[in-house]
């Protein structure tokens, strides 16, 4: 099982990190929510557990919990900057359906 990340979503991680000044790196995983039933959720992480499974990509740890692993297998994290507009894309590749908002999706 694997997650991967780009070039811009690390060096933005990296940076925020920086900026907080502390973090070991971005804690990704799921959550129950939405019409759709499940829905992403990110956070810095100040430690890792002994059951996060943990991947270092471009210079950059992102560590998943292992109950959001089989939903978020062979997902790339993206950022980008559109207008005004800036943020985290997620590519799931085991989505079958989202919302119509696009905050939630089902597998």
């Amino acid at each position: 099982m694997t997650i991967t990340i780009t070039e811009s979503a690390a060096k933005h991680v990296a940076s925020q990190l920086q900026r907080r000044g502390k973090g070991v790196g971005l804690r990704l995983g799921v959550k129950t929510s939405g019409c759709s039933g499940l829905a992403y959720k990110l956070e810095f992480a100040d430690e890792t557990k002994p059951e996060d499974v943990v991947f270092s990509i471009h210079g950059v740890t992102v560590i998943v919990d292992p109950k959001s692993l089989p939903y978020l297998d062979g997902t790339e994290l993206d950022f980008a900057r559109e207008g005004l507009n800036e943020g985290f894309k997620f590519r799931n590749p085991n989505v079958k359906g989202e919302c119509g908002c696009g905050e939630s999706f089902n597998v």
